[in-house]
């Protein structure tokens, strides 16, 4: 049951993420949410679950999710549009990636989504069977976010990025979405190692910018244990409103530079 429960878990963790967040008219859902609780209920079972670390960014017609858990550095995200109606926020899911797994399928989910005096509740009436059984999945969520607004706000993804390592350079063969809302950023990021085997990444934390071309990112939680906590001091070259450049450049002396453009409606 155990070992069940785990796959219910990772399978609500997509799906409740894809079907993300409704809004209603006047909900003014744009920020950074943090997720406090899980709940999976049938008709048999009611458990809640607090472990998942899960951020969640709006803003405009764009959201992005992004979640580890801990204990396994089991990692998932998706991104993707959305569009109001009443309590219902339908999501428009353009990519998203678990674990080894991944999906360019767009798909289609709603939510019914509750105000709370710390943030929000989403409920997902119908999230699957298993054993028989319906479930319903239940996720709450505390605002973090700030008033901050930069340059960057909104949905991206890298066009190109490579690593240089004195004179070698080398690219890096990666679908990568970052999203910058309310003073917080996310990355998340789908690639294949030498045996073709997909793996999954993500990182958040805040940010904030300086005179528009240095960027710092303070990472609080991420699949990679070498940069939680960590910050990292950034060169940005906006090239024109809807496409930057990003180059950090690590202690080693190495440099990975990442181009971007924004993600529109």
């Amino acid at each position: 049951m155990k070992q069940f429960f785990a796959v219910l878990l990772l399978a609500a963790f997509i799906i409740g993420c894809n079907n993300a967040t409704e809004k209603k008219e006047g909900l003014n859902m744009g920020g950074a949410y943090s997720m406090l609780s899980q709940n999976v209920k049938s008709d048999s079972t009611d458990t809640t679950y607090t472990n998942y670390k899960q951020l969640k960014l709006y803003l405009g017609d764009f959201m992005m999710y992004g979640g580890v858990n801990p204990s396994d550095s089991v990692s998932g995200f998706g991104v993707g549009t959305i569009t109001e109606n009443m309590d219902t926020i339908t999501e428009n899911v353009l990519f998203n990636a678990s674990d080894t797994s991944k999906s360019e399928n767009p798909g289609t989910f709603k939510l019914v989504i509750e105000k709370t005096a710390k943030g929000y509740k989403q409920i997902i009436p119908d999230m699957g069977a298993a054993d028989g059984q319906k479930y319903t999945l239940t996720e709450e969520y505390e605002t973090v976010g700030t008033a901050a607004t930069s340059p960057l706000d909104g949905l991206w993804k890298q066009v190109k990025g490579y690593s240089i390592k004195g004179t070698d350079t080398t690219n890096n063969n990666v679908i990568q979405y970052k999203m910058y809302s309310a003073g917080y950023f996310m990355f998340g990021h789908s690639y294949a190692d030498s045996t073709n085997k997909l793996h999954t990444g993500i990182g958040y934390g805040t940010f904030s910018m300086d005179a528009n071309t240095k960027l710092k990112e303070s990472v609080t939680t991420s699949t990679y244990s070498s940069i939680r906590g960590m910050s990292f001091d950034i060169e940005v070259e906006l090239t024109d409103s809807d496409a930057f450049k990003q180059t950090i450049t690590n202690a080693d002396g190495t440099k990975d530079v990442e181009f971007y453009e924004r993600v529109k409606k």
